[in-house]
């Protein structure tokens, strides 16, 4: 079977990080992606999705430090089904991604919320697993350069 996502739009709240007792990095967010569309009466209409995400290892860190509400980014990942139980003791559960390859669109230049590119300008974004990969096989991985920086 296959399950993979993409989805492009907004994060809607900062990164909020963790780190699990081996030391991995766990970064959790939301998208918000849209649609518009002509309903039946050719009114014109719009669909707003909130998805929740969540990023792991290098992955985590490089969003909690470049990312911030309103970036807006692409993920890719898989659909993950959470289950748990509330300080009540009712079941709960949701869908959520989890991501392997994720791109910041805003450009380096941009300010909090508003990119400065249009759909017309390419964007030129190394992808997360490119960067994973670029650190694993680096020496000095301890902090990040200006040159590893992906926008």
């Amino acid at each position: 079977m296959y399950n993979k996502i993409i989805l492009v739009g907004n994060l809607t709240r900062d990164i909020e990080i963790r780190f699990s007792q081996g030391g991995l990095a766990i970064a959790k967010s939301a998208i918000a992606t849209s649609r518009k569309f002509k309903s039946n009466t050719g009114e014109q209409k719009e669909e707003v999705c909130f998805v929740d995400i969540t990023f792991f290892g290098r992955s985590a860190e490089v969003a909690n430090q470049y990312l911030h509400k309103g970036s807006k980014i692409l993920v890719e990942g898989r659909l993950v089904f959470e289950q748990w139980v509330d300080q009540n003791g009712q079941k709960r559960s949701k869908h959520g991604v989890s991501v392997d390859v994720m791109q910041m669109l805003d450009s380096k230049n941009s300010s909090n919320t508003q990119p400065q590119h249009t759909d017309t300008q390419p964007v030129q974004n190394k992808s997360i697993q490119q960067q994973n990969e670029q650190y694993n096989t680096s020496t000095n991985g301890d902090e990040i350069k200006e040159d590893d920086i992906p926008f």
